[in-house]
């Protein structure tokens, strides 16, 4: 019996051991066709194209603004001449870039003069990509503002609409379109961050009330408009603050009440028109002395200032300095420098008479000036 038994037990233990693995793999098959795999299909997003909720009112006003004011924004390049080294011919080449917009129909474009100073030629490049000569109409150094004209068809020009500045508050929404880098038609948004602030032009005199705003402003931006919610203008971008030489949200714009008086003036006289007191000033950089107001040096012969008594620095019979009136307001508005005596006349016209306040050896007097003709 032993001889069987050791033949029989292996037998057995065989066939327990491939009746397993067949039970194993039949489970196997069973659970693959009872549960099919997943679709390897990627999954679908968890939310369509189709299903993007509506633009809310402030997106649709901004897109409305943008597409009724872009095609006034010009893209301004100014070039200049020089003579190419091997063959001495002069050659044009590029100078800078800048933003504009067109003021009215018969192609008058405005914009910074820092964007043109400096430059032989400037070429205008209107919303349709059409590129024209420009002439220079005028230019005021002492508001940083220009005009220049293009002969591009009236069809082509859409001048922007005018707001005003004097009405602008803090926290109010403002659209800033301009060509930053040279990348033209670009849109930034931003609020009045400040108001009343205080600039200085290439000129040296202090550009006053101007606007100040949070909207990105960056190279190439110069000259371009700052639009109110409505589309108006109420100021030409000219200037940032900045530590890197990109905007750091502190942008500078010359308000829309200064624009629209010293546009027309250049465009009839290619300059801004100042009546004269008729006296030359200390300049500031020469003054040592401590000064409220602006030092007479001399009076011109036969001016209203010299009808009206003012009297300028002069030497006594020993020969010792004696400082001249001291001028500290004219018309109401206090004049600390000879900058501010320039700007207490710019809304004034020649034959004018204006009240002028005077320090004269310690004692304030009062005298009336009749302005003169702008000096040549």
């Amino acid at each position: 019996m032993r001889p069987v038994s050791r033949i029989l037990f292996p037998l057995l233990l065989l066939i327990a051991l491939l009746a397993g693995a067949v039970g194993f793999l039949g489970g196997a098959l069973w659970r693959q066709t009872a549960s099919p795999a997943p679709d390897p299909s990627p999954a679908e997003p968890l939310v369509s194209t189709a299903d993007r909720p509506e633009l809310t009112d402030q997106e649709r006003a901004t897109i409305a603004l943008f597409r009724r004011a872009s095609p006034s924004v010009v893209f301004i390049t100014s070039v200049t001449r020089r003579r190419d080294f091997f063959s001495m011919r002069p050659q044009e080449i590029p100078r800078g870039s800048g933003s504009g917009f067109v003021w009215d129909g018969t192609g008058h474009v405005v914009t910074n003069f820092h964007v043109l100073s400096g430059s032989s030629g400037v070429r205008v490049t209107l919303n349709d990509r059409s590129t024209w000569e420009a002439e220079l109409v005028g230019a005021e150094p002492e508001k940083d503002l220009a005009v220049l004209r293009i002969r591009a068809p009236a069809a082509l020009l859409r001048p922007l609409a005018l707001g005003r500045s004097s009405d602008l508050l803090v926290g109010q929404q403002v659209y800033a379109i301009g060509n930053p880098f040279g990348l033209d038609q670009t849109l930034t948004t931003g609020v009045i961050s400040a108001l009343g602030r205080e600039i200085m032009s290439l000129a040296g005199i202090p550009i006053r009330d101007v606007v100040q705003t949070d909207a990105a402003i960056n190279p190439g931006n110069s000259g371009g408009p700052l639009l109110d919610s409505a589309g108006r203008l109420i100021g030409v971008n000219t200037q940032i603050i900045t530590p890197s030489g990109a905007s750091a949200g502190i942008g500078f714009a010359i308000p829309v009440d200064t624009v629209k008086w010293v546009v027309p003036e250049l465009i009839e006289h290619g300059r801004v028109i100042r009546p004269t007191l008729g006296v030359r000033l200390l300049p500031n950089q020469v003054a040592n002395l401590e000064l409220e107001g602006a030092l007479v040096l001399d009076v011109v012969p036969g001016s209203g200032a010299a009808r009206a008594g003012i009297v300028g620095t002069r030497r006594d019979r020993r020969g010792a300095v004696v400082l001249g009136d001291v001028i500290v307001d004219v018309g109401g508005r206090e004049v600390r420098t000879p900058e501010d005596l320039v700007l207490a006349l710019e809304r004034r016209e020649p034959g004018d008479l204006v009240e002028v306040t005077l320090l004269r050896e310690g004692r304030r007097r009062v005298v009336q000036v009749e302005l003169g003709p702008p000096s040549s």
